[in-house]
């Protein structure tokens, strides 16, 4: 089809509302009963219980011959489909946007660098979905002009709540388990025509991870590292980076009232420095404490008028009175709360910075195995970053119940759809060039695996953290970790030698090497299966645990 063409017809009619200004998005939310407006202000949404959190099996990306190089399709996350079949999603998607009473069409950026700045232009029928990219895109800058991308935009239509007919799609994407029919969502990238469609899932995190897959596409081809990744940055202008998986504590920590924060989840490293892609943060919201997180906290529920708030609650508890449990996740443990940057009391307004001083790499071990801090070599940083080792938490995805041992390379795998050696290599060149420590934090469990043992406090890994940025752990001595390749501090300022050991924290030391065995022989076999004819470096290779 001629998409081009077709989008321009549609976007002509006189019942699309073009780029309304964030009040008046709000207005039609509440207008239209997208969404409830909560004690505090902010906006109350729920969603379909198959939306409350990313569907990965449904996100799909057209295999073309004159890109199918570029992607690696070994990766679980990479679920190609035919250029037909998209085709017919769009007709499909054109079809029902012809047959809405409203639509809304909202021009945004990803990327705080106009250098490098991806025009995106969303259109919906939902006021809820541009308020959401209202928070979460950057509004187009006046230099926009300059980007390498501004000849270059990347379309998307998002139809939430509608649903895709299974007969129209037998044999062509994926049959449902839980309903044995093929499935009715689909979120779909044609990364050659530039070209998304989200078309049955109404989480709202389904835009904002399309848009920055494809940004993470874009990006190694102009020779800037994509991120999936937290920075903030010190009184210095020393830049912090830190990269995990969601639930590993990216957002909590990395909102720090001592550092000015330029994001919270995705960033570009460029020859000029580090970029965030961003206008906002989309926070988890399960077991929010106003104490211990007193910054998300206070951005997502400080008093307002509903019209100059805009926070966006997704599938959190709520009494009649209109304030929340956080603690109650029946509907789902993947509450979140979607917020622009500037309800956050320090942030970097150009959300932009120098080249990083400092990388941290989050993993929430439900093993309890890894140390709670450890510094990390060159090629231990590029090991660490090809595997992405965490334990995926409850609610992140549908299906997920409790912790899961996963790897998911990048510390964010189904964002990064390129070949891996690709993403593994510019940070090789970066951390060489820039002489940029590199530490693996774990914010899991401590003391035994998850069941037996709490999770660590998120107050001692502050202390950890502060410890890492601030330079303390650069004098310290450490030691060496065979099996897991990395160094162990053997002190902190403010944490107890005990803890920063793990073996140390069990009760049962003989438990612990078990443990920590079949996690390593679990890192070896992954890494041959995932990675062992994607030419990786040997020097890299070798600092595998199990290795």
């Amino acid at each position: 089809m001629d998409f081009d063409r077709s989008l321009q017809e549609l976007l002509a009619r006189p019942n699309v509302a073009k780029n309304l200004s964030r009040a008046q998005l709000i207005r039609d939310v509440m207008t239209h009963k997208e969404a409830v407006v909560c004690s505090s202000g902010a906006l109350a949404t729920w969603t379909p219980r198959e939306s409350t959190g990313r569907s990965p099996k449904d996100t799909v990306i057209v295999r073309r011959a004159s890109s199918e190089a570029e992607i690696d399709w070994d990766s679980p996350n990479n679920n190609p489909i035919g250029e037909d079949t998209f085709d017919r999603i769009l007709d499909d998607a054109f079809a029902t946007l012809r047959g809405k009473r409203r639509l809304y069409e909202i021009d945004r950026v990803v990327g705080a660098d106009s250098a490098y700045a991806l025009p995106i232009k969303l259109v919906t029928d939902r006021a809820l979905t541009s308020l959401f990219a209202d928070n979460m895109f950057r509004a187009v800058p006046t230099d926009v002009g300059r980007s390498i991308f501004a000849k270059r935009p990347f379309r998307l239509i998002a139809l939430p709540y509608d649903k895709l007919d299974p007969k129209h799609y037998e044999g062509r994407l994926r049959v449902d388990p839980a309903t044995k029919k093929t499935s009715t969502m689909v979120i779909a990238m044609d990364l050659d025509r530039r070209i998304g469609v989200v078309y049955g899932s109404a989480y709202c995190g389904s835009v904002k991870k399309m848009v920055f897959s494809v940004m993470n596409y874009y990006l190694p081809a102009e020779g800037i590292l994509p991120l999936h990744c937290s920075a903030n940055e010190g009184p210095d202008r020393d830049v912090a980076l830190l990269l995990g998986l969601s639930g590993t504590g990216k957002t909590t920590l990395s909102a720090d009232p001592r550092r000015a924060l330029l994001g919270d989840d995705e960033h570009a490293w460029s020859d000029d420095g580090i970029a965030n892609f961003e206008n906002g943060c989309y926070a988890k919201l399960i077991d929010l404490d106003a104490k211990k997180e007193p910054e998300i906290h206070q951005a997502i529920f400080h008093p307002a008028s509903p019209e100059k708030h805009g926070a966006i609650v997704e599938n959190a508890m709520i009494y009649p009175d209109g304030t929340f449990d956080l603690f109650d996740d029946r509907l789902t443990p993947n509450s979140r709360g979607s917020y622009p940057l500037e309800f956050l009391s320090n942030v970097k307004a150009s959300s932009a910075g120098g080249h990083p001083k400092t990388i941290l790499f989050l993993t929430a071990d439900a093993n309890g195995v890894l140390p709670p801090i450890a510094r990390l070599s060159k090629e231990q940083a590029m090991l660490w970053f090809l595997m992405g080792y965490t334990s995926k938490l409850a609610g992140t995805e549908t299906g997920i119940v409790e912790p899961k041992t996963t790897f998911s390379r990048f510390f964010g795998e189904p964002f990064m759809p390129r070949n891996p050696d690709v993403y593994a290599r510019m940070l090789g060149e970066k951390l060489d060039e820039h002489g940029t420590d590199v530490y693996l934090v774990n914010t899991g469990w401590s003391g035994g695996p998850y069941g037996e043992a709490k999770r660590m406090d998120i107050t001692l890994t502050r202390t950890m953290v502060h410890a890492a940025l601030s330079g303390e752990l650069r004098g310290v001595k450490y030691e060496d970790d065979t099996l897991f390749h990395v160094s162990i501090p053997r002190t902190c300022p403010g944490v107890s030698a005990d803890v920063l050991h793990p073996r140390k924290s069990w009760k049962d030391p003989a438990a612990y090497d078990l443990r920590a065995a079949k996690l390593a022989s679990e890192f070896s076999a992954h890494f041959d299966k995932a990675y062992g004819n994607k030419g990786i470096d040997a020097a890299v290779a070798k600092q595998c645990p199990g290795k």
